[in-house]
This record gives structure tokens, sequence and C-alpha cells, in this order.
């Protein structure tokens, strides 16, 4: 008989603890990504610059680049500049923008990626996609998912408070997105790939049911080990679904109707979640969800981001343009203008203020 099985699309080295990024050089070394210490590291001018000092020394074979932004016009140059070096691996430090034009350049030139995260703000650190700015607005480009990614709690809690719970956010949104998945089958025989949607689901359930907060670092470990299985999820599937559904129509939508005054990623999708629950008639679960986003610290009504309902009710209309071809609640209830008003009123008095 056949052994049928599948390769996953993962890290060879996923390391999340306080003071791994002391072990950088040691556990590259360990796991034969680099042997030999030649490392192109990108940084940014920011938190990932002012790591620099501190674990220059533990990487002597290191060439460090700075990159200026998150645009793809950063990406393209940060590649030309590492072409010319003679590396083993592309090592991205800091925020999420460094990270994919890490990731975008060292697709381009042929190289690994090990992702070092400075913060927790969404589960883009493993994921295969960069997410670049370009003359359009933002394009996703579809790049090998990091060979390794380290993660050292102490720098994630030296990191601005509201990047953690942008991550509890973009976490917790799985829930709602799977639901999104398994409405999709239903309706339009949309196929499912269970291990991703196993791996999706229970990391946003493992941040949505934890007793602990940001300042706990067993709650900090959980999270960061559900935004990598976010990102290995969305590898096994073959693109975002598994977390991404209405809950990012309407993070997008935001975004694109008001660049401006939009929240941060993770935030609009906690929030995006929330009222979606409340959409597909879990009104129970949508409560609880709001609750925990609360607790966290995280905006859960329009008006807590500085919008109008009003506001949010031409943001949900807009939503589904967003991602054409997905189906989500939101496409399968297409709801009025008043009966997006209503519902929105109804999910603002069953949450509470």
């Amino acid at each position: 008989m056949p052994l049928l099985t599948r390769l996953i699309p993962s890290p060879v080295v996923v390391d999340i603890r306080p003071g791994a990024l002391d072990d950088l050089g040691n556990v590259l070394a360990d796991e034969r990504i680099s042997h030999s210490g030649r490392l192109a590291v990108a940084v940014s001018g920011g938190s990932g610059a002012r790591l620099r000092e501190r674990i220059a020394p533990s990487l002597p074979g290191a060439d460090w680049y700075e990159v200026g932004g998150g645009t793809l016009d950063d990406a393209i140059r940060l590649a030309g500049e590492m072409k010319a070096g003679r590396y083993d691996a592309v090592v991205g430090l800091g925020g999420g923008k460094i990270i994919d034009c890490a990731k975008f350049a060292a697709a381009r030139v042929g190289l690994p990626l090990v992702a070092v995260p400075t913060n927790l703000a969404h589960d883009g650190l493993c994921s295969p996609v960069a997410t670049l700015d370009n003359d359009a607005g933002r394009g996703s480009y579809g790049v090998p998912n990091p060979i390794a990614v380290v993660i050292d709690l102490d720098v994630i809690r030296e990191a601005p408070v509201r990047f953690v719970r942008a991550g509890i956010g973009d976490a917790i949104s799985n829930i709602s997105a799977i639901r999104d998945w398994e409405l999709a089958n239903r309706v339009n025989g949309e196929k499912i790939d269970g291990l991703a949607a196993a791996m999706a689901r229970q990391a946003g359930e493992a941040v949505l049911r934890h007793p602990g907060g940001i300042g706990d670092n067993d709650f900090l470990q959980v999270l960061a080990e559900a935004l990598v299985l976010s990102g290995i999820a969305m590898s096994v599937s073959g693109d975002s679904r598994p977390s991404s559904g209405a809950c990012h129509e309407i993070n997008h939508a935001f975004d694109l109707l008001f660049p401006k005054r939009a929240a941060a990623h993770g935030e609009q999708c906690g929030f995006g979640a929330a009222f979606a629950m409340w959409l597909r008639g879990a009104p129970e679960e949508s409560v609880f969800m709001a609750e925990v986003l609360r607790r966290h610290g995280l905006p859960v009504r329009a008006e807590e981001f500085g919008f109008t309902a009003e506001e949010f009710v031409k943001v949900v209309e807009f939503a589904p343009q967003t991602r054409p071809g997905r189906y989500t609640i939101l496409e399968h209830l297409d709801l009025t203008t008043e009966q997006i008003k209503d519902t929105y009123a109804d999910y603002v008095k069953a949450i509470g203020s």
C-alpha cells in the first residue's frame, strides 16, 4: 500500500523565548543555515538599528543594510545591494515592513530568509507573502516561507504595547476567517484544506481563551506561536484564506476609504472579526470576542477608532470590493445600507460601552 503524505512548507527553526536574539549566530550555525557567518542583515533605522549594536559582535561576518521603508522600490533596491555579496542567508531584523522587504529581496536573489521580528503586530512574520507599497497603493507578493523565525520575548516586551495589541486582533480574527471559509464551502463548494484550517483556528482560539495579558511572558509566547502557526497555515493552503475573511475585507476597506485615519491592521481585523461573528448569527461568540479584545485594550466599536457609525456603514458596504472572488458573510448576506446600520446598532447595544 502506498504511503500518501505531503511536505509542509515551514521554517527549519522556530525559536521563541526570552534572550533568543543573543543566540542568533549559534542557532544559524547549529542548524546549518550559515556555517560561515556570511549574512546580509536588513534593518530599519529604528528598532533594528538599535539592536545592531547589541548583536553585531556575535555576527562578525555579517553585512548590514539599512532599509528606508516598506515599499516595492525599497525591496528591489535592497536586493540590488545584496546581489554583489556571497551570503548564506538574509536576516530581516525589525518590524513588519522590514521583514516584508527582506522577504522579497531574499526571494529575488535566491537566498533563504531568517525572520527576526521586533514586534508581534501581525501574522505576516512567517507567511509566504510580502506586502509592499507600490505606485498603485499596496500589493501582495508571493515569496518562500522564512527558513527560520527567531523571536526574542525580551525584545517584544520593549516594543510599543499597541503592536502587541494589534497582533492579538490579527490572531483572533482567524476564528471568523475560518467560519467564512466554511461558509464558502457550504454555499459554493470551495475546497477547505483541513490542516490549514485546523492550524489557523487553534492559533486564534489559543489567544482568545488565554487568561493572561500583554505583560505576561506566557501570553506573549502563545501569541507569538499563534502568529507563526497562522503564517504556516497560509503556506499549507497556498493562499491567505485561513486567516483572511470578512474581517480582513473590513480592514482593507478602512485602509482604502480612510487611508490617513486608518488604525493598525490587527486592530481593524479584530474589530472586523467581532462584528462579522455578529453578522453570521453568533451573538454569544461575538460578544465574548469583543470582551476579550476590550480586555486587551483593543477597540471594538467604530467610534473607538474615531469613526462615526455612518462611516462604518460605508466601510462595510465597500468591503466586498476589496477582495473580488472571496466569499464571506458580507457577500452572503449582501445587506442594504439600512440593514448594515441596524445590524451595527444591535451589535453596539449587545457589547455595551
